[in-house]
């Protein structure tokens, strides 16, 4: 399985360190809530909720290089606008893979 990685920022802020560190922080602070949120959205089976949670994460987990990441959240959201749950242990180790690649 894919790693997160910053090719993807590193491409776009180009020899830019400060612009990349500060995408970086950005990532770093947003993420705990918005996985917070979605953890509790989805626990209270508020699916709806979840898809938005779930749709901003994608931002995170395109920036962080996770193609198939992104494939798979976008299939999540999806189906959780529907009432779909099934794809809900590949998104948690998406969010999990993002956790430890920013905070270890």
């Amino acid at each position: 399985m894919e790693k997160p990685n910053l090719s993807f920022i590193k491409e776009i802020a180009g020899d830019d360190e400060e612009f990349q560190n500060s995408i970086l922080d950005i990532i770093k602070k947003e993420f705990p809530e918005e996985a917070k949120m979605f953890n509790q959205n989805f626990a209270s089976k508020d699916y709806n909720e979840a898809a938005n949670n779930v749709h901003k994460l994608k931002h995170k987990i395109s920036l962080l290089g996770l193609e198939k990441g992104l494939e798979i959240a976008s299939a999540f959201e999806i189906d959780l606008k529907k009432g779909k749950t099934q794809l809900h242990n590949n998104f948690l180790e998406i969010l999990n893979k993002i956790h430890v690649y920013l905070y270890h």
